[in-house]
């Protein structure tokens, strides 16, 4: 796969993962009118957080889509997905420690059982809408692996090497220099 299309298949998997914490963050805010949570600004918090750094890492990764197109420029496809690479750390840092926890999903499941009724179902739709996030977030860390190959790959393909050998220097001088004692 070339670095163009492998950049655009990232493109295509951080759109996918958006599409999910969207999903997320709509579930999330419609909790039910009784009753305020901490909770829930906790997963509100932490999905607007996500929705930001995939949405930077989006546009980052149209730049590295942009520059690994003819003409190429690695340098500018480097640096966009060294950005894009942040955001999307930074967001599976927080999805994993903030909304997949073992605690947090204990957290949810616990308001469900305690409150029950429509927090029970919102819960269990938290739930089931923070753990759809997590097969797009494995495809777009492996789509960020195939950005970074190819890059690699293309970058040492448009390495020149140069070898220097070194015979010595010849210098030549006229011998009448010699006879008038100019050269020591």
């Amino acid at each position: 796969m070339s670095l163009e299309a492998s950049c655009k298949a990232l493109g295509e998997r951080l759109r996918l993962w958006l599409d999910e914490l969207e999903e997320l963050h709509r579930t999330v805010i419609e909790k039910p009118l009784e009753g305020d949570v901490v909770l829930v600004d906790l997963f509100s918090d932490a999905a607007d957080d996500l929705l930001g750094w995939v949405t930077e890492a989006s546009s980052a990764a149209r730049e590295a889509n942009e520059s690994s197109a003819y003409p190429v420029n690695l340098e500018r496809a480097r640096q966009a997905l060294r950005t894009c690479h942040e955001s999307v750390i930074a967001a599976l840092e927080r999805l994993s420690s903030e909304l997949l926890s073992y605690d947090r999903i204990e957290e949810l499941t616990s308001l469900g059982r305690e409150r029950g009724g429509s927090w029970l179902a919102w819960s269990k739709n938290v739930k089931t809408a923070a753990e759809s996030c997590r097969a797009p977030a494995f495809e777009v860390n492996r789509a960020m692996f195939g950005c970074w190959q190819e890059l690699g790959e293309r970058a040492g393909t448009a390495n020149v090497s140069v070898q220097a050998t070194n015979v010595g220097q010849q210098i030549t001088v006229p011998a009448s220099e010699f006879a008038h004692g100019r050269v020591p």
